[in-house]
């Protein structure tokens, strides 16, 4: 059976991997993450996605390489990770009582063939008070989450819905992939 990889360190990424009961090891690629501001947050994720998979797939060649990008996007404007405190609460106070988009793309790769897609998930926030936006940052959980925000934990208490993928807003839309990775002659 050929190995797995996945192109990531996140931590939220590796247990959405281990609910599709395969396998798989880690390497953490360390890629050129600057884009092109012109490109559509579609092909944000999507390049950046198949920068990782590449570069780890160049280290693994006989084994099917998953890399993954997400990205979280309000009236046009990339929400990275905030720098501090204070980028962490005007996110938030952004997105408080607001709709944004959350992209994920993921390519997979095994030899020469390369599989990216994309999933685009909205989120709808509800209107938050400054103590409720306080609170979540005293957990210490917007620091290190796009966007300011981890929907797998506490900041799941901002969400007010969503329309789409839940996995993808984590990080990785496990059921596509696992339906990639079939088409692609993945064995399961």
């Amino acid at each position: 059976m050929p190995n797995l990889v996945l192109a990531s360190s996140s931590p939220r990424r590796k247990e959405l991997l281990e609910k599709l009961s395969i396998p798989f090891t880690t390497y953490s690629p360390n890629v050129d993450e600057s884009i092109d501001k012109d490109l559509k947050p579609a092909e944000i994720v999507s390049e950046l996605s198949f920068r990782k998979a590449k570069k780890v797939a160049d280290q693994y060649p006989d084994s099917y390489v998953i890399g993954s990008d997400t990205i979280v996007v309000y009236k046009g404007t990339v929400l990275g990770k905030p720098a501090d405190r204070e980028s962490a609460r005007i996110m938030l106070l952004s997105l408080s009582g607001c709709t944004h988009s959350v992209y994920t793309g993921v390519s997979v790769t095994y030899g020469k063939s390369v599989r990216t897609f994309y999933e685009k998930t909205d989120v709808t926030f509800w209107k938050l008070s400054n103590e409720e936006i306080e609170r979540y940052l005293d957990s210490g959980e917007p620091f290190d989450k796009a966007g300011g925000y981890g929907i797998q934990g506490q900041g799941g208490l901002l969400v007010k819905s969503i329309h789409g993928d839940y996995y993808s807003v984590v990080g990785l839309p496990i059921a596509r992939l696992n339906r990639v990775l079939k088409n692609m002659g993945f064995p399961q």
